[in-house]
Parts: C-alpha cells; sequence; structure tokens
C-alpha cells in the first residue's frame, strides 16, 4: 500500500475518507469546547498526515493550550504533517517517525487528554484490537476522550469494539455510523478509577488495509 496515494481521497470533498474526516473533527471539537481553560494534551497514532488535529487546531481558541504528539512511521507523511503544523503555527505539535503499536513510542506524551486512534483498528487483528483498548486507559488521563475509527468490513468488530471500551472503563460519547458509508467514528470517555501502572510493551501490530 502506498499510503501516500491512499491519502490523496481526503483532497476529494465526497470522498468517504473526508466524511469519516469531518466526523473526526466534529468529535474533536466537541472535546476542545467542552474543556476551555488550562493546557490540553493529545497523542494520535497512526497520524498519517495529521489533519484531523492540525485544521481543528488551526482554528481554534485551544490552539495555544495544546500539545500533541502525532506518531506515523512513514516519513513522507509525518513531514507533510510538520510542514502543516508549521504552516499554521501550531508548535505545541510533535510529530515523530516511530511504531505506533510500541508502547514506548508515547514515553513522556501520557496520559493524554485526548487520544486518538483513527484508522488503527480496521488494519489490525480483531486479537489486537482487543486488547489495545484494553490498555487505553494506561494513556489517558480521568476523564479523557478517545477517538476510534473502524469500518464496516469483515469480520466486523465495531459493536464488539463499543462492549470492549464500556468494560474497560468507558462511558460512550458517540457512534456515528452513517448507513450510506463504510466508516464509522466512536467516541469514549475515560471514567475509570485508575490506570494500570504499566502499559503492554506491544499494543499492537499494523497488519493490513481494510476500507
Amino acid at each position: 500500500m502506498d499510503w501516500l496515494e491512499w491519502h490523496q481521497d481526503y483532497d476529494d470533498p465526497s470522498s468517504d475518507l473526508s466524511g469519516r474526516l469531518r466526523s473526526v473533527q466534529r468529535a474533536i471539537r466537541t472535546h476542545l469546547d467542552a474543556h476551555p481553560e488550562g493546557p490540553i494534551r493529545v497523542i494520535s497514532a497512526c497520524a498519517g498526515q495529521g489533519r484531523d488535529l492540525i485544521e481543528v487546531l488551526a482554528t481554534h481558541p485551544a490552539r495555544d493550550r495544546a500539545t500533541a504528539r502525532l506518531v506515523e512511521l512513514d516519513p513522507r507523511l509525518a513531514e507533510t504533517a510538520r510542514a502543516a503544523a508549521a504552516a499554521n503555527g501550531l508548535t505545541g505539535i510533535e510529530v515523530v517517525e516511530a511504531d505506533a503499536g510500541a508502547s514506548a513510542t508515547y514515553a513522556g506524551a501520557v496520559p493524554a487528554d485526548l487520544v486518538l486512534f483513527c484508522g488503527v483498528f480496521g488494519n489490525i487483528t480483531p486479537a489486537d484490537t482487543q486488547a489495545t483498548v484494553r490498555a487505553l486507559p494506561a494513556f489517558c488521563t480521568p476523564g479523557a476522550t478517545v477517538i476510534w475509527t473502524r469500518g464496516r468490513h469483515d469480520p466486523d468488530i465495531r459493536q464488539d469494539i463499543r462492549g470492549w471500551f464500556t468494560d474497560s472503563g468507558f462511558e460512550e460519547l458517540s457512534f456515528d455510523a452513517p448507513d450510506d458509508v463504510v466508516w464509522s467514528v466512536g467516541a469514549n470517555r475515560y471514567v475509570g478509577s485508575g490506570a494500570p501502572a504499566v502499559a503492554p510493551e506491544r499494543l499492537f501490530t499494523f497488519t493490513s488495509y481494510f476500507t
């Protein structure tokens, strides 16, 4: 998969990817609007070009209160994200070229207030998806929001994912899954009493591409 070519669909406002992006951005804005004061720490796994967060922060009042670590393994996508952050004066955004499936990649950036796992669960096994959801409390501050995506392709584990979040100490804020598209976007708030002392060394292995 040429991920740079794959991202070109974002340039078409009528594409499914653009629709998913708008949904993710709505969830990001909802979180930022609900926290009008104080610092906001963000992490983004498999961040790609960082459009979801960067395009929101570019015009949002929280832009100078937010710090973020965007994790992307493809150097071309990472460089695009860095350039976009710089062009918008978002000095609090750090883009690292690293394995998003390794817990060590997030050292120093967690616990976070906003956790983005978009474009992840559709490219890893169901078992890794479950393990990752179970581990997410270790990356969250109390009340943190996790935003995630998953398509309706087989095996369709979207309802399982929602249940895994509930079982892991999260309450569902929203689940956007229009009937006429393949994507789904979930947002969950961490309401658990505490995070595990140590996250597992590996969250997931990026294995394949689905829709």
